[in-house]
């Protein structure tokens, strides 16, 4: 199950993304979503475990628990749109006529 795991504190690492984690059970991958411009975080990020069980009780463990002097925000992460036009089409700016 894949988790989005929300409200991070800037200084947080993968690291401490795995360790806050690993109690509640196998943690396939843990990522920290960064600027692609700057590197930074971007307060966010996703925690993959396999086992189901132990991804909701992880979610129920650590939602609103302090990470570093930050309350995270832990829920089953939702799967990713590729849309990301919001599906408005058309033109520009304008559209071609007179005004």
């Amino acid at each position: 199950m894949n988790i989005y795991v929300g409200n991070l504190p800037r200084e947080a690492t993968e690291e401490d993304l795995r360790k806050a984690f690993e109690s509640f059970g196998e943690i396939t991958s843990a990522k920290i979503i960064t600027d692609r411009f700057t590197g930074d975080s971007r307060g966010f990020g996703f925690v993959e475990m396999s086992n189901n069980s132990e991804a909701q009780a992880a979610i129920s463990g650590l939602d609103g628990k302090d990470l570093k002097g930050r309350s995270l925000k832990v829920n089953e992460a939702r799967p990713r749109r590729d849309d990301r036009g919001g599906g408005r089409g058309g033109g520009g700016f304008g559209g071609g006529g007179r005004y």
